[in-house]
């Protein structure tokens, strides 16, 4: 399996860490070994003084597709899920003035979080989903799907131009403002609408 990001997907978060918008989606991946185990905490990098949560709605992608067709993408997956993209900032800022790749930054082990998973059939339109992000009972991140630049179908006609997407495999589709450093002894909740999808402590 991989895990296909999508970076600089919400305006606002764009705004915030000082990005020129884009005119097609920024796409990254991150190995297996980068996904965080289920019931861990999340371990701050010796590597790094400034990690920060970035809140995503996911998509697991159930079948295999290449060229991927916008009408036809709604058929590649039936799951929704939320997690997080840990990212070193400071590492990442200075691999950017560097015009290095970010994944030292991205990537590393435990940079992955996925929450649990639900039915994309109980949601009446995943491109109007509200999520959430709590760091120690106070709501850090909200954002809604409508607001992406590019919607899940969209993302996914984009990406499988350029990689066969597997069963298994998942997308994070980018996340909104409000991105922010995490400590040790922190306590993250992520929701969609009321519902909690994980909850991990920082180490």
């Amino acid at each position: 399996m991989k895990l296909i990001c999508i970076g600089r997907n919400y305006t606002e978060h764009i705004k915030e860490l000082e990005n020129e918008k884009p005119t097609d989606p920024v796409v990254f991946l991150k190995p297996d070994t980068a996904i965080l185990l289920k019931k861990q905490p999340f371990f701050i990098p010796d590597f790094s003084n400034d990690v920060h949560h970035e809140v995503e709605i996911l998509v697991k992608i159930n079948k295999v597709g290449k060229h991927i067709q916008k009408k036809f993408a709604h058929k590649y997956y039936d799951q929704i899920g939320l997690g997080i993209d840990f990212t070193a900032r400071d590492l990442q800022k200075q691999l950017k003035e560097k015009g290095l790749p970010w994944e030292k930054a991205k990537a590393f082990d435990g940079a992955a979080v996925i929450g649990d998973w639900l039915g994309k059939t109980q949601f009446q339109d995943v491109d109007n989903l509200n999520f959430s992000l709590q760091k120690n009972e106070t709501i850090v991140q909200k954002g809604n799907t409508s607001h992406m630049l590019w919607k899940i179908d969209e993302i996914i006609e984009y990406v499988s131009k350029y990689f066969t997407l597997k069963i298994g495999d998942i997308i994070f589709t980018g996340t909104p403002a409000g991105v922010g450093k995490v400590d040790a002894n922190d306590k993250l909740i992520g929701c969609i609408e009321n519902t909690q999808m994980f909850s991990i402590t920082v180490k």
